[in-house]
């Protein structure tokens, strides 16, 4: 129990840096960018480690289809698998910055 709270005071300690670094860390989670796709490529999803869906790109094949609610599956498909790479990405970056800065690292899920 006394190592636990030695750490947090350790960390308290280290507020500006941890600011700056969660800062840094920001800026470098909008530079992450994960890919998704669907049905052999019919469909793409690209993130960003924000989260946000930066393009989606659905084939001249997927489009001929005239099927909405296949499409519609296909969309939604590539957009988690996209989302599932960015979440797997963005804890690796969170990792590497809290035990740069000597915090214990935490189960991301």
């Amino acid at each position: 129990m006394f190592k636990e709270l030695g750490q947090m005071m350790s960390m308290l300690k280290n507020l500006p840096k941890m600011k700056e670094e969660a800062e840094k860390l920001q800026q470098q989670l909008a530079q992450i960018h994960a890919d998704g796709n669907a049905g052999g490529g019919m469909v793409t999803a690209r993130v960003n480690g924000t989260m946000q869906l930066v393009s989606c790109t659905i084939s001249e094949d997927a489009l001929k289809m005239q099927d909405k609610e296949m499409l519609e599956d296909l969309v939604t498909a590539a957009v988690n698998q996209a989302l599932q790479k960015a979440r797997e990405l963005v804890a690796e970056e969170t990792g590497k910055m809290a035990m740069g800065m000597g915090m214990p690292n935490f189960p991301t899920s």
